[in-house]
């Protein structure tokens, strides 16, 4: 069986070798910061004005599975990578660390989410309105656990109202406005569904840019040995098969039928990446480790999409032997 590597994943690949060659500096670093946290605050707009209520009522009935996929996302996840934090300094840096920490409190990914389950035979509905709700509650809730997480492991450096205030301006509001112009804004985005996937891909690109250019500048690859990328990959896979094992075992405890376990093991495991980078944009605002915190998210979306394809090809094969 072929692996490939997602084109996305590639592109941005690009981005962070570009920036190591090439780096925004100065004048140019600043206008592109800027400009990043104005695309951010129209993201979330966008996404405001997307979010269907229809999406949100198609299966919500399913108060048991959407418990537990909240419960793995929110709770779960950020008890596992809570130990990572002792591997620091010794093993990997303490940003790394960090992104780690950052990367275990995320919401679920939207898109890759729903597509496995779509591809797996899965419950697709509750899947929209698990993954939905994920990333709308994970505005307030990836800081607030962030800045937990952060406390338990000893590090005080994290601005805690600046990071909720910012949280609010360039996020929350943004969405909120967005979402009450659905009525004149959503026919247009539901008749063009590309648009909001391609302007996505394009902030987080210029995010990677801008993020790891200024890492670079400090420094970046002075401070991060290879043994510390590869452990991070290590720990990423690790992390990965321990939630969707998890996963798996608590939907057979809770006897769900397949395709709610489907859904839990596919939202459950999934962090969003289109989600993760505006929001460490937001609250990692000008710390110089900022491309060192991002990148256990850039290593861990690459390796849940190559995993989630093999899995839900097994699903699918178990549930035609099922049904048939």
């Amino acid at each position: 069986m072929r692996i490939r590597l997602d084109p996305f994943t590639l592109i941005l690949l690009g981005a962070v070798v570009l920036a190591s060659v090439l780096p925004a500096q100065g004048s140019i670093a600043r206008v592109l910061g800027v400009v990043a946290s104005a695309g951010v605050a129209l993201l979330f707009f966008i996404h405001g004005a997307a979010l269907s209520r229809e999406q949100i009522r198609a299966g919500s009935t399913h108060w048991r599975l959407h418990l537990l996929i909240a419960s793995l996302t929110f709770v779960v996840f950020p008890l596992v990578v809570l130990p990572i934090g002792a591997l620091a300094p010794v093993l990997i840096p303490e940003d790394l660390a960090l992104g780690f920490l950052y990367l275990g409190v995320l919401p679920s990914a939207v898109s890759s989410s729903i597509a496995f389950t779509a591809m797996a035979k899965g419950n697709v509905p509750a899947a929209i309105c698990s993954a939905a709700a994920s990333n709308v509650f994970g505005m307030m809730l990836t800081p607030l656990l962030l800045v937990l997480l952060v406390s338990t492991t000893g590090d005080g450096g994290f601005d805690v109202l600046g990071a909720l205030r910012d949280i609010v301006l360039q996020l929350l509001l943004p969405f909120a406005i967005g979402h009450l112009l659905r009525p004149k804004l959503g026919p247009w985005l539901d008749r063009h569904p590309g648009f909001s996937s391609r302007y996505d891909q394009g902030v987080i690109l210029l995010i990677v840019y801008v993020a790891f250019s200024q890492s670079v500048v400090g420094g970046l690859w002075d401070q991060l040995p290879v043994t510390a990328i590869l452990i991070a990959i290590a720990l990423c896979l690790l992390l990965l098969g321990l939630v969707i094992g998890l996963a798996m075992i608590l939907s057979r405890r809770l006897k769900l039928p397949l395709d709610d376990e489907i859904a839990a093991v596919f939202c459950g495991s999934k962090k969003s990446l289109a989600s993760g980078l505006p929001m460490a944009k937001v609250l990692f605002a000008g710390h110089p480790g900022f491309g060192m915190i991002v990148l256990p998210i850039m290593c861990y979306n690459q390796i849940q999409i190559i995993v989630g394809a093999v899995l839900a090809r097994r699903y699918l094969k178990h549930a035609s032997r099922l049904r048939g």
